[in-house]
């Protein structure tokens, strides 16, 4: 077991007794804004993902590319998407990307959850998951109004004021959801590639859509259900911008997946 501790990150490896054969060079492929909060989140898990993969010979980078341009690249292990619904809808029934893992980071379209594509997978929250925990809320507080957030920056629970605290340090903005949503769509992918020391595409697609155990510093190794969404805690926060509970609410049957749509029926 070897143990690493920097830029307030602590890390544990154990790997078996052999070297690695090769350099493994990971390219992700992203459609969307260069600026702003979710780009932010896509280079905090870069840089995570290369701290851990420096380890193992692992080499990680996000190519950014025009959205006319996209289908003509060759691209090896994933997409991710900051962009509008019916680009997102045009990428992901492209025959080119039917084996490719599409991932949405940040719209909330029910509509695209209902598709059920199987090559679509959608990281932030849905509109009707956000719905059901404001429901849930509501139902044990009617009294006191308040919103739904994917994250916030004083959440401290599960690990999550670490990751707070070295996104701020490294990106030097507070986290969003949007930030959120851009390191979760990334780092679950590298994780993948340390778990597994694969990184074609169409085993990175069935093994996010059927294996995949990632820590989204949230609560519960996070998941992908059968509509493509990833299950997850959502915070309900006050006016004064205070967390004040995480949904689901303790006394609602079903736990995470009383929070939106499940299946794909």
């Amino acid at each position: 077991m070897k143990h690493i501790k920097k830029y307030g990150l602590f890390l544990a490896f154990a790997w078996p007794q052999w070297t690695v054969a090769s350099e493994i060079d990971v390219t992700m492929h992203y459609v969307g804004p260069t600026d702003g909060q979710v780009w932010l989140g896509v280079q905090q898990g870069i840089e995570e993902a290369n701290l851990q993969g420096g380890f193992l010979g692992q080499k990680y980078q996000v190519k950014v590319v025009e959205p006319n341009e996209l289908e003509s690249t060759n691209v090896e292990t994933v997409v991710l998407l900051a962009t509008d619904d019916d680009y997102i809808m045009k990428v992901a029934q492209s025959d080119k990307f039917a084996a490719i893992p599409v991932i949405n980071l940040i719209s909330s379209s029910d509509a695209l959850r209902d598709v059920c594509l199987p090559n679509l997978l959608h990281v932030t929250p849905s509109e009707s998951m956000r719905a059901d925990a404001l429901a849930q809320w509501q139902e044990k507080n009617s009294d006191k109004p308040a919103k739904v957030q994917s994250w916030h920056e004083d959440f401290v629970k599960f690990a999550a004021s670490q990751l707070n605290n070295r996104f701020e340090k490294n990106q030097g903005e507070e986290m969003t959801d949007d930030a959120w949503a851009g390191w979760a769509g990334t780092k679950m992918v590298a994780d993948s590639v340390v778990q597994t020391m694969q990184y074609d595409a169409a085993f990175m697609l069935n093994h996010l859509k059927n294996d995949l155990v990632f820590d989204g510093q949230k609560g519960d190794n996070t998941n992908f259900r059968e509509n493509g969404q990833l299950r997850q805690i959502l915070l309900m926060v006050d006016n004064d911008n205070k967390i004040v509970a995480e949904a689901p609410l303790r006394g609602f049957e079903g736990g995470l997946d009383s929070l939106g749509k499940v299946t794909c029926k």
